[in-house]
């Protein structure tokens, strides 16, 4: 994301975006300050300094045939930037949320930390989501316990303590991790562990975070109010703390 004139995060997004392309055993991947440069002149032409949320793609590139061999992509890796005016949305009504029946993929099938375009089971969730007429939907992992959202990491609230599923079957993420080295670093409480439905239905607040959406309140489950209704006091908290980091912290543009 792009906040006045800085962006947020940029070295954590683009060392994911290398460790990915290196799991999926892409060659000749651009480093960051090709990767940079492309993104500062895509930004530049469209005028582009604040409210802004970029999505990088990095594809192969051109094959010579029709194939799934990654042999015959010969011409090297092709980036793709696409800069949108996004500000934030859902930072003060908050979010509903249903719980999928479609279950997260295990890492015994797809490592959930290559960060990589193979979303068919996420979007099969959200696509119950839209039907449901709520805005995400909570997935399972292959055990039952709480992984993730079909596009964000899920945080609960219960009697002061902040708990996140632990990482091993969704993508840990980049706000994720910010997140919860703001809240030790501001004496809230953080475990990481397995995190039941049960858990999600009787917490006294949750939350999602998101590059795009940033930290959105969840103000209903599977149907169920979420503690008593509104914005949490941790929640909001910890949203001015995030929003403290954007406005003071990020990588300067250039122009």
């Amino acid at each position: 994301r792009v906040y006045d004139g800085k962006i947020f995060a940029l070295d954590l997004h683009l060392d994911r975006l290398r460790d990915s392309a290196q799991a999926l055993a892409f060659v000749r991947v651009p480093t960051h300050d090709e990767i940079k440069q492309a993104i500062y002149d895509t930004l530049q032409a469209n005028g582009m300094r604040d409210g802004v949320h970029m999505r990088l793609t990095l594809s192969r590139g051109l094959k010579v045939t029709s194939s799934m061999n990654p042999e015959y992509n010969q011409y090297g890796p092709c980036l793709i930037i696409v800069p949108e005016w996004k500000p934030p949305v859902y930072d003060r009504y908050g979010i509903g949320l249903i719980t999928s029946s479609v279950r997260r993929n295990n890492p015994q099938c797809i490592d959930s930390k290559i960060h990589h375009n193979n979303l068919i089971n996420n979007i099969l969730a959200k696509i119950e989501a839209n039907i449901a007429g709520v805005d995400d939907a909570i997935m399972l992992d292959l055990n039952g316990f709480v992984s993730e959202t079909n596009a964000t990491n899920i945080f609960i609230i219960k009697k002061g303590c902040l708990l996140t599923p632990h990482a091993d079957s969704c993508l840990s993420g980049i706000t994720r991790g910010i997140i919860l080295k703001i809240a030790e670093g501001n004496g809230i409480p953080v475990t990481e562990r397995n995190v039941s439905l049960s858990e999600v239905h009787s917490a006294d607040e949750v939350f999602t975070t998101g590059t795009m959406g940033e930290l959105a309140p969840v103000l209903k489950v599977d149907g169920r109010q979420i503690g008593i209704g509104c914005v949490g006091q941790i929640t909001q908290k910890l949203q001015a703390l995030y929003k403290e980091a954007t406005e003071n912290e990020g990588q300067p543009l250039p122009f």
